[in-house]
């Protein structure tokens, strides 16, 4: 995966920027909410220093000290509205970065599906599905986190340390530089820390991916564990995997645990010093400062450094997000393979021409699958495909698709490169059956109309008689209503590829793929479903592969595919008369050894 050299951080802040708005509001509530909490030592310092008589100048030329009760009602009422506007502004900065992060999480989560959805086939066959859920949930979520929680403290331990410095060194520079002592110390262990935080925490991410595609593969082939046996042997894979993450946290925790407590030690430092010299400096009696700084000083002190024992849990939300920053962008700014053209060409009324010149094609660091591919297919003619296991028959039906791109070569659509049409219109023209079918969770009709924009029952139902489905749907309490389960995990193979079968009817395509079609069906339900189909694909382009030839009889040509070659081409009469590749094929499967050469 291509990772933008942007810092990932840097890269969540310019997808935030459609949200500055929002952002600066809440961010704004935040900073005066902190100021506002930093009051009150400020408070208590004048509150001390008024009683003994000697207020400060400001309070002094408003109320005067004449009347003690008047400067009392006027430091309560301040005290007061100080709570009360943080109480304000804390409301404000919460609920503003809550609804913040609600609505980023799902606009990100959305934008990395789309892409997702987006990408070339390759990327899912090179990717986990875990590794692919664990980017769109765990990632996204914990992005989320972050600008809910994580942000808001980073934001405002700046405002702390600029306010609370300010205040410090106005009042004393020479106490505030022995209270700051500690923070050189801090930050170097605070980066030190997120130095090796950082290494663990990429592991933690690697782990979890691992994890959770090992879920999600023992979950979908529960049924082949079962029919193995396997249930100890897979109950050990989980546990090795989550061992694995497991043993990545507990990297993660050896230093996690051991910041707070050294960084605690390094604070205690400078809040002891400013006691042990304030204290004497009022004994003394020298004048530099009243009892109310130090009482205010002192507090300031603690407000600043004491927070800083956070600061390990809020790198730890920082290393955390910035983890999943890095995947999340990086998949986000890695274009797909296949792409759209700039200026597409618009097929109005496909007609179903189809031509392969010089084909060749090879998988990512593969040996050739096709080589020097060269065929053509009439609008309205049924082509079938044959060969053995490994021929190159699901590649063609991939790149006529634009699941991948030949490696060398062109191939056309009524005389047109696929790379110049749209991949939605070019899609829209094919119906394909896949020999490894998929159903949605939903009901029968939902998975028939899957993709169409045809929701008349009856227009459902002719789709189903014709795919032989119907007689069996009507046997069924509910009907087409009947909820088929994850991956339609309560039809039997059959009536799988029959509900398929009717999907691709229902779409009513130009071109038709069928590939293995009715594989997992009996002979006779074939038999019924191959005639119905020629009545159905008259007209149509259709490209039929099979290993079981008999579906593949009576098609008007049929291609044998050998070594990624086209090596025989014809008729199924002719092509069993030259009794070559093709005919040995053919007397393996009806049973005619006696035909097979010594």
């Amino acid at each position: 995966m291509m990772i933008s050299d942007t810092h990932p951080m840097f890269r969540l802040f310019q997808y935030l920027r459609s949200y500055h708005t929002r952002l600066g509001w809440a961010s704004f509530a935040s900073i005066l909410n902190k100021v506002l909490d930093l009051m009150p030592p400020i408070l208590i310092g004048w509150v001390i220093d008024s009683v003994r008589r000697e207020p400060p100048a400001w309070i002094e030329a408003l109320i005067g000290i004449s009347n003690p009760w008047h400067m009392a009602i006027f430091l309560a009422c301040l005290g007061v509205a100080i709570f009360g506007l943080e109480s304000l502004f804390q409301w404000m900065y919460q609920c503003r970065f809550m609804t913040l992060a609600q609505s980023i999480q799902h606009q990100l989560r959305m934008d990395a599906y789309n892409h997702i959805q987006e990408r070339e086939i390759e990327f899912f066959e090179d990717h986990r599905m875990g590794e692919t859920m664990a980017m769109l949930n765990d990632d996204v979520n914990q992005l989320e986190r972050f600008l809910n929680t994580g942000f808001n403290e980073i934001l405002q331990l700046g405002v702390l340390f600029v306010f609370a410095g300010t205040v410090m060194l106005t009042t004393s520079w020479q106490l505030a530089l022995v209270g700051i002592l500690p923070i050189p110390v801090v930050l170097w262990g605070s980066l030190f820390y997120q130095n090796h935080i950082s290494k663990r925490y990429r592991r933690i991410r690697e782990a979890v991916g691992m994890l959770s595609s090992r879920l999600e593969n023992n979950i979908a082939g529960i049924l082949v564990i079962k029919s193995f046996t396997a249930e100890k042997f897979e109950s050990q894979r989980v546990a090795d995997a989550s061992s694995e993450y497991q043993e990545a946290n507990y990297h993660a925790i050896q230093v996690s645990a051991l910041y707070v407590p050294l960084i605690r030690m390094a604070i205690a430092v400078g809040f002891g010093g400013v006691l042990l010299i304030g204290s004497y400096w009022v004994l003394e009696e020298t004048g530099i400062l009243t009892v109310g700084e130090l009482v205010l000083f002192s507090m300031m002190v603690q407000r600043m450094l004491w927070p800083l024992t956070r600061l390990g849990i809020t790198l730890d939300e920082f290393e955390r997000a910035r983890a999943s920053a890095q995947r999340t962008f990086g998949l986000l700014d890695t274009p797909s393979k296949i792409q759209d053209p700039a200026h597409p060409t618009l097929l109005p009324l496909v007609q179903g021409h189809i031509d392969f010149e010089q084909v060749e094609f090879r998988y990512h660091l593969g040996n050739s699958v096709l080589q020097e591919m060269t065929f053509s297919v009439k609008p309205g003619e049924t082509i079938g495909i044959a060969g053995a296991t490994g021929a190159g028959k699901s590649t063609l039906i991939k790149l006529l698709l634009r699941l991948y791109d030949p490696t060398e070569g062109k191939v056309k659509i009524d005389g047109v490169d696929l790379k110049e049409l749209k991949l939605r219109d070019l899609r829209k023209a094919i119906a394909l059956v896949s020999q490894d079918v998929y159903l949605f969770h939903g009901s029968i009709a939902d998975n028939i109309a899957y993709g169409s924009e045809i929701t008349d029952r009856q227009q459902m139902m002719d789709a189903s008689a014709m795919a032989q489905l119907h007689d069996f749907v009507t046997t069924l309490p509910d009907g087409y209503d009947t909820i088929v389960g994850e991956r339609g995990i309560k039809l039997s193979g059959g009536q799988r590829q029959r509900l398929s079968i009717a999907r691709a009817i229902l779409k009513d395509a130009p071109i038709m793929i069928f590939d293995e079609a009715t594989s997992s069906v009996d002979t006779e339900t074939e038999r019924e479903i191959q005639k119905k189909l020629m009545q159905f694909t008259a007209g149509k382009t259709a490209l039929v592969i099979a290993h079981r030839l008999s579906t593949i009889r009576h098609a008007d040509r049929i291609l044998v595919l050998a070594g990624g070659q086209i090596v025989e081409e014809g008729h199924h009469d002719d092509l069993v008369a030259a009794n070559r590749v093709y005919a040995d094929l053919w007397h393996i499967q009806s049973g005619e050894l006696d035909y097979l050469p010594d």
